[in-house]
């Protein structure tokens, strides 16, 4: 600071004044809160920005690595083809028992048909035949051993005597006609 000739610094003036000139001060008092939030922003971009830069692999060392990685792509491409056509045998076997299976819906479907007609042209029920038929397909297609469980008898839950509008069956309410 320049003092006016002839005046020499006055002891009580502020230190902080002496080395910090009077717009600057202004500025931080003023904006001191918002200059250290974005110097903290800074800081952070630059951090996150260095790390990814780091993540990513380096040119550099790539030359090193070219006369292994064509060897490796090769046997990475190589497997990629085997475990592909594994995958597209396995596909084309399960279309395969899928056609199979289904044809045999359509010749049992069409057996029951012919059945069907044959007895409409005798006379008898049909509908009695189908049902049979059809549990016959269903046993012999299952071969699971489940046996059937009997339903347990149920008793009723009330008494065969009660009636809601005759008074009788307990309680203090009662109708009465």
């Amino acid at each position: 600071l320049r003092l006016p000739a002839g005046r020499a610094p006055s002891p009580a003036a502020p230190s902080h004044r002496r080395l910090v000139p009077l717009p600057v001060s202004s500025v931080l008092s003023s904006y001191g809160w918002y200059i250290l939030l974005a110097a903290v922003a800074i800081y952070l971009l630059i951090q996150k920005v260095s790390q990814s830069l780091a993540a990513r692999p380096s040119s550099r060392p790539g030359a090193a690595d070219a006369a292994v990685e064509p060897d490796m792509v090769v046997r990475r491409q190589e497997a990629l083809a085997a475990a592909r056509l594994r995958m597209q045998e396995e596909l084309n076997a399960q279309a395969e028992r899928y056609k199979e299976k289904q044809r045999q819906l359509e010749e049992e479907k069409r057996r029951q048909k012919i059945a069907m007609w044959e007895s409409m042209q005798e006379g008898k029920s049909y509908k009695g035949n189908l049902k049979l038929n059809q549990q016959e397909v269903e046993s012999g297609a299952s071969t699971s051993s489940a046996v059937p469980k009997s339903k347990p008898n149920k008793k009723p839950l009330r008494g065969g005597g009660y009636n809601p509008l005759s008074g009788e069956g307990g309680g203090t309410c009662s109708w009465r006609p």
